[in-house]
C-alpha cells in the first residue's frame, strides 16, 4: 500500500469525511464532502509525469430551478503544479480541478459543476501548503563548541518514478 493511500485510509476510517465550505447565495449544503470513492474512482494522491495528481470523490448539494436543492455526486481530478517559478515559494503550490465527473448525468452539468468547484478551491484551499520551512529547520549540538543552527531556506520538488523527493536548502550558523 501507498503512504498517502494508508494515511488517507486512516482518516476515511476515524474521522468525519473532510468537507470546505462552498460560498454561496442558496438554502442548500453549502459545502463539499469528499469520500474515500466513487464508482470506483478512490481518493488518492499520485506522483506521476513530474506533477501530482488527487482524484478526490465527492458529494454536494446544488440549488436547482423549480425543484431546490439536487445531491450531487461524482469525483474531480487534480492536481498540484510542483515547476517553480521566479517569485513564487515552492512550498505553496496552486491546485488544479483538471475535470469533474458527475454521476448518472453523461456528462451533462459537469463543465458548471468544474466551475463552481474550481472556484471554490481557488477561494479555499489555493494554495496548498506542501512544507513549512520553519518545521524543517533545527540545530545540531556540537559537543564543547555549542550549536550549529540548519535553517531551512528553499525546498524544491522533484517527481520521477512515482516518487516525490523534497531536495531542501539550508544556511548553517553557530548558536
Amino acid at each position: 500500500m501507498r503512504p498517502f493511500d494508508a494515511l488517507l485510509d486512516s482518516v476515511f476510517q476515524n474521522f468525519d469525511p473532510p468537507q470546505f465550505t462552498v460560498n454561496g447565495a442558496t438554502d442548500c449544503n453549502e459545502s463539499i464532502t469528499v469520500l474515500r470513492e466513487m464508482n470506483g474512482v478512490r481518493t488518492t494522491v499520485r506522483f506521476r509525469n513530474g506533477k501530482i495528481y488527487a482524484p478526490l470523490a465527492f458529494t454536494r448539494q446544488i440549488p436547482a430551478p423549480l425543484v431546490g436543492c439536487v445531491d450531487v455526486a461524482g469525483w474531480a481530478e487534480t492536481n498540484i503544479e510542483t515547476g517553480i517559478r521566479s517569485g513564487e515559494p515552492a512550498t505553496r503550490r496552486p491546485r488544479k480541478v483538471l475535470r469533474v465527473n458527475l454521476n448518472a448525468t453523461g456528462g451533462i452539468g459537469g463543465t458548471v459543476i468544474a466551475r463552481l468547484i474550481q472556484s471554490s478551491i481557488d477561494r479555499r484551499l489555493n494554495p496548498v501548503e506542501v512544507i513549512r520551512l520553519d518545521k524543517m529547520s533545527f540545530a545540531v549540538p556540537v559537543r564543547d563548541a555549542g550549536s550549529l543552527q540548519l535553517k531551512a531556506v528553499a525546498v524544491r520538488p522533484e517527481i520521477a518514478n512515482g516518487v516525490l523527493n523534497l531536495v531542501i536548502t539550508y544556511e548553517f550558523s553557530k548558536i
